[in-house]
């Protein structure tokens, strides 16, 4: 593993372990109005984020196309807005664990959708580590108090996830991962005003109380800021296929906060469910492959130095 791959798997892992502790702090959030909560967790975000945006961001919004902009509005909604909606929706009648259950499927989905979007087959290491993931996951939450709203709001969490990594890959080269954080945090931040307005009129926005605003900035500042900006980081670097099998991670590190907050408890079953999404995160990121070797996003073989395989063709040098 080279020293950019390490570095995506940490940024990447990071990620989605702040994402983890978000569903905890999500079940705090259950009296508090859906889209005004999102709003204000955008908006802190997108203030925070636009000072290190860096330089020639002016330039670079201005450069993208009407279709790139509607993407990233998709993105903001499907990924951003509706899977934090779909996820609060889900815990007033489900417990934490089973919209969990659903995004740890998420590097399954990924793992399809991403490479024929690409033109490609689908890489059956990946492939067999996003399944492990996935059963992992239902094995560290098991499946939990729900009813047939839980588990369709569950599903919209799901497709939100997925989103978030695909709608994101032709906009990540051009903007740069805390540029396209911030992008987004601003549409989504205006998403959300849009939808409170229209679902709860005047009562979509009230001041919240000690424990809103602890669970909103922490929302905003951890899972959001640094949340957001290392999982496009890690995304970069080991590519979209890869970076979603640390999805498993979600709800592992819902499970080891749940009890934090008196929604859930952590033993063996969350600890073997623990070692089968480890055992799948190191299968599907070639970390159990063949000794030296692993690959690019694209899917090129790279030999212990670092080098792309030629495969009997030459090739003349490489781009990370």
């Amino acid at each position: 593993m080279n020293a950019t791959t390490a570095r995506g798997t940490l940024l990447a892992a990071l990620a989605c372990v702040l994402v983890g502790g978000s569903f905890t702090a999500n079940s705090v959030l259950g009296d508090y109005p859906y889209a005004g909560g999102q709003f204000l967790r955008y908006a802190v975000a997108c203030l925070l984020l636009v000072p290190v945006a860096g330089k020639g961001a002016a330039g670079r919004l201005r450069a993208l196309t009407p279709r790139q902009w509607a993407r990233l509005a998709l993105l903001a909604a499907v990924g951003m807005v509706g899977f934090n909606l779909a996820v609060i929706a889900a815990e007033r009648t489900a417990e934490p664990a089973v919209p969990g259950v659903f995004v740890g499927c998420a590097p399954v989905a990924v793992a399809v959708l991403v490479p024929l979007l690409d033109g490609r087959r689908p890489q059956r290491v990946v492939l067999y580590g996003s399944l492990l993931v996935a059963v992992g996951a239902f094995t560290v939450q098991g499946w939990g108090r729900t009813d047939g709203s839980g588990i369709a709001f569950s599903l919209c969490a799901l497709a939100g996830e997925v989103g978030f990594a695909v709608l994101a890959v032709p906009v990540l080269r051009p903007l740069g991962p805390r540029l396209l954080s911030a992008t987004v945090c601003a549409v989504a931040a205006l998403e959300s005003a849009a939808v409170g307005l229209l679902a709860d009129g005047a009562d979509w926005l009230r001041r919240p109380d000690a424990v809103e605003t602890a669970a909103l900035l922490w929302q905003a500042v951890v899972v959001t800021v640094v949340g957001f900006v290392c999982w496009y980081m890690g995304m970069q670097r080991i590519g979209a296929e890869r970076a979603t099998l640390f999805s498993g991670l979600i709800p592992v590190a819902a499970a080891c906060t749940a009890p934090l907050v008196g929604t859930g408890s952590y033993g063996p079953a969350q600890a073997a469910g623990s070692a089968l999404v480890g055992l799948g995160v190191a299968l599907g990121s070639g970390a159990l492959g063949r000794a030296g070797r692993e690959r690019d996003p694209r899917g090129r073989a790279f030999r212990g130095n670092g080098r792309p395989e030629s495969r009997g063709v030459r090739v003349p040098g490489t781009r990370e």
